[in-house]
């Protein structure tokens, strides 16, 4: 009788454990799936705010770069103003402005004509040029 009785409790153990099994796997595939979309969820939203927080990063470079460039505009409007008004006006201003362009070419070695104002304001284009030989 002992051995029936043994092999009764481990069918009995065996069946509790396959109907166990068989209750338990689709509720742990039911929460695997809930913890699986509450992961999506988190990523979504995370994955959002980074975009909004880069967003905003890049207008606030936007409006520093601008602000930045105004800035910029000022102080060469002002060292223009400064500087044409210790060369006697605009007019003198524009003529060094000239002269120096010219002085930083000086050594470019493809420079090969220049328009040199007259005093009637309209440059002599080409004079005497002769065709190479």
């Amino acid at each position: 009788m002992r051995g029936l009785g043994s092999t009764i409790v481990l069918v009995v153990i065996g069946l509790a454990v396959v109907a166990g099994a068989l209750w338990a796997l689709p509720t742990y595939n039911v929460y695997r799936k809930q913890m699986a979309g509450r992961a999506a969820y988190e990523e979504a939203v995370q994955n959002r705010r980074i975009r909004v927080l880069e967003a905003q990063a890049a207008l606030d470079a936007a409006r520093l770069t601008a602000q930045a460039e105004v800035e910029r505009a000022r102080g060469t409007n002002e060292a223009n103003r400064i500087m044409a008004e210790s060369l006697g006006g605009p007019e003198n201003y524009l003529r060094w402005a000239y002269i120096d362009m010219l002085r930083e070419t000086a050594d470019q070695q493809d420079r090969q004509i220049i328009y040199i104002p007259t005093e009637a304001g309209m440059p002599i284009l080409e004079a005497g040029r002769r065709p190479a030989q």
